[in-house]
């Protein structure tokens, strides 16, 4: 009873809007309406992650095995305010709310099931030092709050700032980050499957990238959760 009050003393001073659709958010609501989630464009690809069209992007790239995205993302769309707040409004605890939100919907579709470890895609210093945190670490923490999955973020890191991918197409993207990770310390990941994580998959030339540093540890095994997938036409 004290801990509602409160709640919803302080909904009544300062109410708390979904991230979507700008709306009152009800007192169990958090960033995320009812509505907005219900509606929400959700690509189900968690229900058959080794052959979708996310999946498709890394065949003959890496060795994948699962690849899946909550939803189908579009630039300027109501639901691409989640990326937006969580990347460039200081937002890190949404990474986390969509993180455990992931990790809950899909715990019973068998997608985490012999996945070791969890490894963020890294951001390079001076980006993470604009933007004050990595936003693919808070999804990350989210995912391992409900799996318990441990997270490793000290086996490979990002080496240099490149342009935003938001403007390129396909092959100037893998031109963008063609060597900009680093194996540090391979010795968690050898012999692991591996979840790689990160916000959004365009065309997947980031998440080649860091895989295939990473491969360097030997035999490592994919699987690939991202927020958003923004889907070519």
């Amino acid at each position: 009873m004290k801990d509602s009050f409160w709640s919803r003393l302080v909904d009544l001073i300062a109410p708390r809007a979904c991230v979507v659709c700008g709306g009152r958010l009800g007192i169990h609501e958090f960033f995320l309406c009812g509505s907005c989630n219900l509606q929400l464009p959700r690509t189900n690809y968690a229900d058959n992650p080794y052959e979708n069209d996310m999946a498709r992007l890394f065949w003959g790239q890496l060795p994948v095995e699962r690849c899946a995205a909550l939803f189908f993302y579009q630039g300027g769309s109501g639901p691409s305010q989640i990326l937006y707040e969580l990347k460039y409004k200081n937002h890190p605890e949404i990474g986390e709310f969509f993180g455990r939100m992931i990790a809950e919907e899909w715990n019973d579709t068998g997608f985490f099931e012999g996945i070791d470890l969890i490894v963020p895609v890294p951001l390079a210093k001076e980006r993470q030092r604009q933007r004050g945190y990595n936003q693919s670490l808070h999804i990350a923490r989210g995912i391992g709050s409900v799996t318990r999955l441990p997270i490793v973020t000290n086996a490979v890191s990002r080496e240099q700032f490149v342009e935003s991918q938001t403007q390129k197409d396909r092959w100037q993207r893998n031109e963008n980050v063609e060597g900009c990770f680093r194996l540090n310390d391979g010795s968690a990941l050898k012999g692991r499957h591996v979840l790689l994580v990160d916000d959004v998959v365009t065309t997947g030339a980031t998440i080649c990238s860091c895989g295939r540093e990473m491969l360097k540890a030997g035999d490592v095994r994919f699987s690939i959760l991202t927020i958003g997938f923004a889907k070519s036409k």
